[in-house]
């Protein structure tokens, strides 16, 4: 495969977000980089080689992918709750229009089977930001409660809507039960925002732009 350009990694870059800036797919950057045998381990201060043939982003991002890159010299990549929140809103941005009584069997993101298909919003944004390595699977929670108790004890704090940022997290209680989704940013100064919400006919859940109405808690990761 020809290549058309080389990308320096920087910390913070994912294969997803890569081919998707490049308009290719993380099978197609493997396939132009040997060396990269497990797509979750990229590490800052390398080289991947752009395969031609892009035809613009699609937003896919293939399989794997979205692990953080570690910075220069690392061993590894880098811990969670070092993710990019960038990456976050654009993997929930990816799902768009899935039922979560799909999505949560797909192994797309890392999600729990058991859950309900009317509750699945904490199991969506701890998906999220598991695949993109904002959290671990310790922090997760299929429970809106819990996951913002887990959150705030790993320093997520409590931030303005001027100041939010795309990943954060917004937290409601909307007639009387606890909802979450993810802030994505701003558009024609709107905020905008996405989670599994109850759009579905029969009540059940399904990723859609919306979510946060009334009095909402926005809470941002440690920077």
């Amino acid at each position: 495969m020809t290549a058309i350009g080389n990308h320096s990694i920087s910390w913070g870059d994912t294969l997803s977000a890569i081919a998707q800036r490049y308009g290719t797919s993380v099978n197609a950057l493997m396939d132009a980089n040997s060396h990269i045998t497990n797509p979750d381990l990229i590490y800052a201060g390398g080289s991947l080689a752009i395969p031609g043939g892009a035809t613009g982003a699609t937003g896919a991002t293939g399989a794997g992918g979205t692990a953080t890159a570690g910075p220069v010299g690392s061993t590894g990549p880098v811990a969670a709750g070092s993710g990019n929140g960038a990456d976050a809103a654009a993997i929930a941005e990816g799902l768009l229009g899935r039922n979560a009584s799909e999505l949560k069997h797909s192994g797309d993101i890392p999600m729990e089977s058991w859950v309900p298909n009317n509750v699945n919003c904490a199991n969506f944004v701890s998906g999220v930001l598991q695949k993109a390595g904002m959290i671990d699977s310790g922090q997760a929670s299929a429970s809106v409660d819990v996951l913002a108790s887990n959150l705030k004890g790993a320093g997520w704090q409590t931030t303005s809507l001027a100041n939010a940022k795309p990943g954060d997290v917004v937290l409601m209680q909307k007639n009387g039960q606890s909802h979450v989704v993810l802030f994505h940013g701003f558009e024609n100064g709107q905020p905008k925002f996405i989670g599994s919400n109850n759009v579905n006919a029969d009540g059940s859940q399904r990723v859609s732009w919306g979510g946060a109405s009334g009095n909402y808690e926005i809470i941002t990761p440690p920077r």
